[in-house]
């Protein structure tokens, strides 16, 4: 069976964003009730009650949130979550499993065409339509990608498998990312490679030369 993190990691990566587990227990972000929680993605979502990311994430919260809840009461929420996460995935084309852990202020730009399948999903990212998430093979089934914090996506992306995707790193539409993205870096096309670094982040030629340990220009062990 495939690693489920890659040895080859960037440095600071903690490996447990890869854990197997997700789904047993409430992984919503610590410290905020689940109604505060829902009222800080609603403010994220420019405050529509219309919007399709905001409805997406608050069932996808849901979802978590009975994970906590006697089994019992489990069993009903369990059928309003299913219930509730089919019907947002048909009208506003948005599939966000309660198993992926999503942090804070997670903006769904658009709507349609989101499969978002990944390990983990970190603070303010931005995610746009038509964005895919998940395995890259049939070979490593909890082989998904793991976002970075204040990442953000362009339209038709593809990330797959086990890769890191750095804080603050930018995702070209249509890309195609199958390794390591550094943070800060700017990456497109399909493969995905480094384009350029964003100001203020070191390493920059090293990563647009390929030699840098965490560049898309290496692939993670399978």
């Amino acid at each position: 069976m495939a690693e489920l993190a890659p040895r080859d990691l960037p440095a600071g990566v903690d490996p447990a964003l890869f854990d197997p587990n997700l789904g047993v227990s409430n992984e919503n972000p610590k410290g905020l009730s689940f109604w505060s929680l829902v009222a800080e993605d609603y403010r994220t979502h420019d405050s529509d009650p219309l919007s399709q990311g905001f409805w997406a994430l608050f069932w996808h919260r849901f979802g978590n949130w009975r994970m906590g809840l006697p089994k019992p009461a489990r069993v009903l929420a369990t059928l309003i979550y299913r219930l509730m996460a089919k019907l947002t995935e048909w009208m506003g084309g948005i599939f966000l499993p309660y198993t992926v852990r999503v942090g804070r202020r997670v903006r769904l730009e658009h709507f349609g065409g989101m499969i978002l399948v990944a390990q983990a999903i970190g603070d303010d990212v931005i995610i746009r339509q038509n964005t895919t998430f998940g395995i890259a093979g049939l070979s490593g089934l909890q082989n998904r990608p793991v976002i970075g914090k204040g990442v953000e996506i362009g339209a038709g992306a593809v990330i797959v498998g086990s890769v890191h995707v750095g804080e603050g790193a930018v995702i070209g539409a249509n890309a195609v990312v199958t390794r390591h993205v550094p943070a800060g870096a700017v990456a497109g096309g399909i493969p995905a490679r480094v384009l350029k670094m964003r100001p203020g982040h070191e390493g920059a030629e090293d990563a647009r030369n390929g030699t840098a340990s965490e560049t898309v220009n290496e692939r993670p062990n399978d």
